[in-house]
C-alpha cells in the first residue's frame, strides 16, 4: 500500500524528555544570561534584527525595560547556548532551526510555554507540530521556508509542468551543451521530493503519534523506484558530474547564475544572491511526479525559543508571544521577507501578491516537516551516502539503499536504544 508521504514526515515528533532544565534558583534581581530582571537578551538571526526593531521598541515601552538583541546565525545558537547559558552569558529568548528542537528539550535547553489556544491558534498546523514535545510547546514559529524551483525566464518561455517534462528539456538543452533542469538529488534533503513520491519513508508515525524508529522506508519498493529515477538524470548527463559531493551545490549556483542551467532547485536562501547576479528568474511551486501528484519537499521552521536558564521565563514568553503576532509578523516579512507560517497571513496580498512569497506558500502545502527526533541524527550521512553511489553509478540503486538502512537502524541501536 502506498505510504500517505504527507503523514509519514510530520516533525511534531512526540520524544520522551529524559532532561530536566538547568534553571536553578537565583537571585531575582539578576538574571542568569548577566542582566538585571528589567531587560531581556534576545538572539536574532543574522542580518534580520532589522525585522524586529518596531516590535522591540513597543515591547520596552510597553513593560519599561530594556531589550538587548545580539545576531548570530540561527543555526549555531543551540551550540552557543550550550556553553554561554551555565556562563551567566546567554540569552533569555533565542532563534532556532525546528529540527534542533527534540535535541534541545532532551537536554533541557529550552523551557516549556504556557501557551494557551489563542496562541496556538496562530499557526499552521505542520508549523506548531514542529515546537511539540511529548504534548508541550517549547517555541513560537517565526518563519517556514522550504525548496522551490527557479527557471531562468531567459531561457525557458513556458516552464514545464511536470518532472518528466522536465526531462525532456534537459535533454534538448544538454544536446546543446548546456544543461536544462539541475537539482541536488545526491542529498536526501532535496532527493526525498522523488524518493517520497512514489511512497518511501523515513520514519512511520504511530496512532500515539510517536515515531517508529524501527520502521525505515528509505528502501522499500517506492524508495528504489524513485532512486532509479534519480539515477537516469546522471546517467544520460543531464546532471554535471561536479555536482556530486560537499562543493555540489556551488556548482548548482554557479550553472545558474552563469545561465548555463535553465533552471535548478533551491530555496529561498537563494533569492538576492541570484537577484544580484542578474537573473531575470521566476520561482515556481516544485513540478508534479509522473502520475501528476505535486511533489513534496522539506518544511523547515524558524522558531522563537526560550532558555531554560532565563530568570525572566515569564516575560521572554510573553515577548516571544508579541513578537508572532500578526501585526508583528507581517512587519517582519516585510523587512526580511520569511514567510511567516500564520494561517490569517496565507492569503495577505502582501504575500500573496508577492511571487517569491507565493510560491514558498503554496510549495508549503505539500511540504512536510523534517523530522525532529534524535534518531533523525542518524539518517542523514548514511542515505546521503547511498544516493552519492547512486548519482556517480558505482553500484545497484537496491544495494545502496539496503546499506544505507542497515546502517541507520545499527547507529540508532547503538546510539539511541536507551530511548
Amino acid at each position: 500500500m502506498k505510504t500517505n508521504w504527507r503523514m509519514v514526515l510530520l516533525s511534531g515528533a512526540v520524544l520522551t524528555v529524559v532532561a530536566c532544565g538547568p534553571q536553578e534558583e537565583g537571585d531575582a534581581g539578576e538574571s542568569a544570561s548577566g542582566t538585571s530582571a528589567d531587560k531581556l537578551v534576545i538572539w536574532e538571526d543574522a542580518e534580520k534584527a532589522i525585522g524586529i526593531e518596531k516590535a522591540v521598541a513597543a515591547f520596552e515601552d510597553m513593560h519599561g525595560i530594556e531589550i538587548e538583541v545580539i545576531e548570530k546565525e540561527y543555526g549555531g545558537q543551540l551550540e552557543d547556548l550550550r556553553l554561554d547559558g551555565p556562563a551567566g552569558s546567554g540569552p533569555d529568548v533565542l532563534t532556532i532551526p525546528h529540527d534542533q528542537i527534540g535535541t534541545a528539550v532532551v537536554e533541557g535547553l529550552l523551557a516549556p510555554l504556557e501557551v494557551d489556544d489563542e496562541v496556538t491558534g496562530r499557526f499552521t498546523e505542520e508549523s506548531l507540530l514542529s515546537q511539540t514535545v511529548d504534548g508541550e510547546v517549547y517555541g513560537l514559529p517565526k518563519a517556514v521556508e522550504t525548496t522551490i524551483l527557479f527557471y531562468n525566464k531567459e531561457l525557458v518561455d513556458e516552464p514545464p509542468q511536470t518532472l518528466d517534462e522536465w526531462y525532456e528539456l534537459s535533454k534538448e538543452r544538454v544536446a546543446e551543451g548546456e544543461y536544462g533542469f539541475v537539482a541536488k538529488w545526491d542529498e536526501i534533503y532535496y532527493a526525498m521530493s522523488v524518493i517520497g513520491g512514489g511512497g518511501g519513508y523515513i520514519f512511520p508515525q504511530n496512532e500515539d503519534g510517536q515515531f517508529d524508529v524501527n520502521d525505515i522506508g528509505l528502501a522499500n519498493e517506492g524508495a528504489i523506484e524513485g532512486g532509479t529515477y534519480i539515477q537516469t538524470f546522471f546517467e544520460e548527463g543531464l546532471f554535471p558530474a561536479g555536482i556530486v559531493g560537499e562543493q555540489g551545490i556551488n556548482v548548482l549556483d554557479s550553472l545558474f547564475t552563469e545561465g548555463k542551467a535553465a533552471a535548478v532547485i533551491s530555496g529561498p536562501w537563494s533569492f538576492e544572491p541570484y537577484a544580484r547576479a542578474g537573473i531575470d528568474y521566476g520561482v515556481l511551486p516544485l513540478p508534479a511526479l509522473a502520475d501528476g501528484e505535486p511533489m513534496s519537499s522539506f518544511l523547515g521552521v524558524k522558531s522563537y525559543n526560550v532558555s531554560s536558564y532565563s530568570q525572566n521565563p515569564e516575560l521572554a514568553q510573553e515577548f516571544v508571544e508579541f513578537l508572532t503576532n500578526e501585526e508583528n509578523s507581517l512587519d517582519r516579512f516585510e523587512q526580511t521577507r520569511e514567510i511567516p507560517p500564520l494561517t490569517s497571513l496565507v492569503e495577505h496580498p502582501a504575500i500573496a501578491e508577492d511571487e517569491h512569497a507565493a510560491a514558498v506558500s503554496e510549495q508549503s502545502l505539500y511540504a512536510t516537516m523534517t523530522p525532529n527526533n534524535p534518531e533523525m541524527a542518524e539518517v542523514w550521512t548514511p542515505i546521503d551516502n547511498a544516493l552519492g553511489l547512486i548519482a556517480t553509478g558505482r553500484t545497484d540503486v537496491q544495494e545502496a539503499l539496503e546499506e544505507a538502512v542497515q546502517t541507520i537502524e545499527s547507529q540508532i541501536e547503538a546510539n539511541h536504544s536507551q530511548n
